[in-house]
């Protein structure tokens, strides 16, 4: 089996950013039906553009909590919000982070955010 140096680079930035507990779980789930889309979402999301120079991890894990209240995808939230700390980030920064996104996104998606990255930052801090 050959390697291809652009899917490992995609694939050590998401084990950095995530964790390779997330990662190595989210390949053992993988089905045939799924495992293309794993392959994918590591080429183009972690591949395609957490890879680039343009902005760093602390940076591109503020703009993800962002767009994922302002979507109100919950479901990934808490998995972002674990990176955006391993990341650099603070309580404090991911706070105004969900704060800011509030009047843009509204205040029920901030309100859920909040309530997801408060469990994640009290399990985080009590580890």
């Amino acid at each position: 089996m050959t390697s291809d140096p652009d899917i490992d680079a995609a694939m050590a930035v998401r084990r950095a950013v995530l964790g390779d507990t997330h990662v190595d779980r989210a390949q053992a789930k993988a089905t045939e039906f799924t495992r293309p889309f794993q392959e994918y979402l590591t080429a183009a999301a972690w591949g395609g553009v957490w890879t680039r120079d343009g902005l760093d991890r602390r940076t591109r894990s503020a703009i993800t909590l962002a767009v994922l209240t302002a979507l109100g995808c919950h479901d990934e939230l808490a998995m972002h919000v674990r990176a955006a700390l391993r990341n650099g980030l603070t309580e404090a920064e991911i706070g105004e982070v969900l704060l800011h996104t509030a009047p843009y996104s509204g205040i029920p998606k901030a309100n859920s955010a909040f309530a997801i990255a408060d469990q994640v930052l009290r399990e985080s801090a009590a580890e």
